[in-house]
């Protein structure tokens, strides 16, 4: 079982077991994301495969591919889409070229905390991811869970306080629209930069700072190539996790349902996770030498709310209705 939870993979043991409770014919399913060792989303996506395979007795299996070992996130997108990948997971907005106005669900400064997040994007009871995703489904990929991954935060090579201190400095964006539209609320030069290309673009400067949860930095060791870290919180990091329909439709309704509930428990695990590991994830960071700025040290988040959410809204002006809907769930 260490082995499966180190590799995202079933074991033989697991598979045997199946194979003793009666599940002759399993459904495999093929699980990829981009995430490293020891993020959260990379814990979820173990754990999920795990209950998967616990909650339908062997009849649907998982193997994971984490770390890019099938592709970028575009590639793992068009797989999902095509049905050479069963499923993933990745920020919302990576479903953005299927259909647009998904990406506002990672919109920054929109949700009011990590509870309210993970509200607003339940795909059974969020009013605004449903009408979503019947588009999604049109397009053969249907959100079946989401992942709290905790608040995405600027690291840099330099002081971060104001957006003035990024203004003209070449900065990584997320290969999507939407990051690209925030960095330039940042007032940098948005660079897209692939995850796993992040550490050597940020180690000869071809981006001088980026931005992502506190997760990820450690387990990137980004500390290694960047010097401070702002706690701009600028976004409530939520993945959606996304399968191809027709591997949906091909499931059984006790399977359907079994996934769905057992995705939920994970996505609920993964919020707790990122609450309570942020405090000790500074504190790691600071230790590995980084300088941690907040509002204390004279961070001003309200200045970056202002700039990023102005700029998102002259970028995607059709996401006012959605966000309204986020912004009323409860």
């Amino acid at each position: 079982m260490l082995n499966f939870l180190k590799h995202g993979r079933i074991t033989g043991a697991m598979l045997g077991a199946a194979l003793l409770t009666g599940a002759a014919s399993a459904t495999e399913l093929r699980y990829a994301h981009v995430g490293a060792e020891g993020d959260i989303q990379t814990v979820y996506a173990a754990q999920a495969a795990e209950g998967i395979a616990a909650a339908t007795g062997g009849e649907v299996t998982v193997t994971v591919y984490p770390a890019s070992q099938l592709g970028g996130v575009a590639e793992m997108v068009d797989g999902v889409r095509m049905g050479s990948i069963s499923m993933g997971h990745h920020d919302f907005a990576s479903l953005a070229r299927l259909v647009p106005e998904v990406a506002v669900f990672n919109a920054p400064f929109i949700y009011r905390d990590g509870a309210h997040a993970l509200a607003a994007t339940d795909p059974q009871t969020s009013p605004a991811l449903q009408a979503i995703n019947e588009k999604l489904v049109a397009q053969g990929v249907r959100i079946i869970g989401r992942i709290y991954r905790g608040d995405r935060h600027i690291s840099s090579n330099f002081p971060v306080k104001t957006p003035a201190d990024l203004a003209g400095k070449p900065f990584r964006a997320v290969p999507l629209e939407l990051w690209v539209s925030m960095v330039k609320g940042f007032g940098a030069i948005p660079t897209p930069v692939e995850v796993a290309e992040l550490p050597t673009a940020l180690m000869t400067g071809v981006v001088v700072g980026q931005e992502n949860p506190l997760t990820m930095i450690a387990s990137n060791n980004l500390n290694e190539v960047q010097s401070h870290l702002s706690m701009t919180g600028h976004m409530r990091a939520v993945l959606a996790v996304f399968i191809n329909e027709d591997v949906w439709q091909g499931l059984s309704e006790e399977q359907r349902s079994a996934l769905t509930k057992v995705l939920d428990e994970e996505a609920r695990k993964s919020l707790k996770m990122a609450t309570e590991s942020e405090a000790d994830l500074v504190k790691e960071l600071k230790g590995r030498g980084m300088t941690v700025i907040t509002e204390a040290e004279g961070l001003d988040v309200a200045a970056f709310r202002e700039k990023v959410s102005a700029q998102i809204r002259q970028d995607f002006p059709d996401f006012a209705p959605l966000i309204e809907q986020i912004e009323a769930v409860k």
